[in-house]
């Protein structure tokens, strides 16, 4: 069987963007950052930082909107979503997102109640970002 999934544990990188979509769900956005590190040539440590789109809908855009701020500590897994649109010059771009289907909060800030949440996408979520209202 072959699946796309996405595991991450990284910090958020800034407080998420709430989009209300048409059916009257929510989606939320947000970037995290995560790092890897290894040592150059000349044997010195490294730090190379990538960041990831993320969005989220429904019931996990509601927990993420109160849980989810700048500089948590978030682990998340998901699915790559990969499209294109074109910008306002009408140059054609790809675009990477992460399709969060549940995250935990991973530092002492998180609520004990809500610390794990664990939804799938709702049936029905955008699927191609023509549909998003960004």
């Amino acid at each position: 069987m072959v699946q796309n999934q996405v595991t991450l544990i990284g910090n958020v990188g800034q407080d998420p963007t709430v989009y209300a979509l048409e059916n009257g769900g929510k989606l939320i956005r947000f970037s995290l950052a995560t790092n890897e590190y290894y040592k150059n040539q000349k044997g010195e440590r490294v730090t190379e930082t990538m960041w990831h789109n993320c969005i989220a809908f429904g019931k996990l855009a509601d927990l993420g909107e109160t849980l989810i701020t700048k500089g948590r500590k978030v682990a998340l897994s998901g699915k790559i979503r990969y499209s294109e649109y074109k910008d306002k010059d009408g140059i054609k771009r790809d675009k990477t997102d992460i399709v969060v289907s549940e995250f935990q909060m991973m530092d002492r800030q998180a609520e004990p109640d809500q610390a794990d949440t664990k939804q799938p996408e709702p049936a029905g979520a955008p699927q191609a970002d023509d549909d998003l209202p960004f």
